[in-house]
C-alpha cells in the first residue's frame, strides 16, 4: 500500500565494505520506494553536491595525493558537511526520503577501525561538520571476504580506488568496526546478508526495514 504524500521524510543509509553491494541495493530500494509514491533522493558519499564530488576525486583518486589519515577524516567531514546543508537536509525537510550509498559509519570504519582514528575525533568532526545528523535506518551488508574479492574483480578489472586497493588486513579491521557499530546500536541498524542474487538481498532489506520502520 503507498504511503501517504504527507508522511515525514525518512534518511536510510546502506553501509559495508568493498563489494558488498551498496549501490546497487539503495538503487532497488529507490525504485520500490518510488512504487509507493514516495518522492525519494538518491545520493552518495562522499558525492551527493558539487563541492563534495570534487573532494571526491581529491580522495579516491589513485593519482591524486597521498593523504595522511587525518587529512582523510577531515576532507570526508567537509564533503559530509556540504552534502547534509545543500542535499540532505532541503530533502527530508520537504517530506522526501534519502537514501544514500555510504554516511557517517563508513568515516568511523574506515579512518577509525582501519586507520586507527579515534572514533569521538570522528564523531567531534560530524558534530561540527553536520550537526550529528544521523540516518533513521541503516542498512549494514555482510559479505564473506571470498566472496566479495570475486564481485570487485569482476566489476572494477583491477582497478581499485585509492581505499578499495589497501590490504586485506586493513579491509578485515573495517568489517570488524562495522559489526561493532551494529551491536552498539540496534535499533538504528539492520544487518543484512548480502549474499545470492540481487533481488533475494533486496526482498531481505524490504522486510528487514518494514519491520524496523514500517515502510
Amino acid at each position: 500500500m503507498s504511503a501517504p504524500a504527507t508522511r515525514p521524510g525518512r534518511f536510510i543509509a546502506f553501509e559495508g565494505g568493498e563489494g558488498a553491494g551498496k549501490s546497487t541495493q539503495a538503487r532497488l530500494l529507490a525504485e520500490a520506494l518510488r512504487v509507493r509514491g514516495l518522492e525519494v533522493v538518491t545520493t552518495r558519499e562522499p558525492g551527493g553536491t558539487p563541492g563534495a564530488e570534487a573532494i571526491r576525486t581529491l580522495l579516491l583518486s589513485t593519482e591524486g595525493a597521498d593523504w595522511g589519515t587525518r587529512a582523510e577524516a577531515l576532507l570526508f567531514a567537509a564533503a559530509r558537511a556540504d552534502h547534509v546543508e545543500r542535499l540532505i537536509l532541503p530533502a527530508l525537510a520537504r517530506g522526501a526520503w534519502v537514501v544514500c550509498d555510504r554516511y557517517l559509519d563508513s568515516s568511523r570504519a574506515y579512518q577509525g577501525g582501519g586507520s586507527g582514528l579515534s572514533d569521538a575525533d570522528i564523531r567531534t568532526l560530524h558534530t561540527i561538520g553536520s550537526e550529528g545528523l544521523l540516518p533513521d535506518m541503516t542498512v549494514l551488508l555482510t559479505l564473506d571476504p571470498v566472496q566479495a574479492t570475486a564481485r570487485l574483480a569482476l566489476r572494477d578489472q583491477g582497478a581499485s580506488d585509492r581505499i578499495g586497493g589497501r590490504s586485506a588486513e586493513y579491509h578485515a579491521r573495517v568489517a570488524a568496526a562495522f559489526a561493532s557499530f551494529a551491536s552498539a546500536e540496534p535499533g538504528r541498524f539492520v544487518v543484512i546478508d548480502a549474499a545470492g542474487e540481487p533481488s533475494q538481498v533486496h526482498a531481505r532489506i524490504i522486510a528487514a526495514l518494514d519491520s524496523a520502520i514500517g515502510l
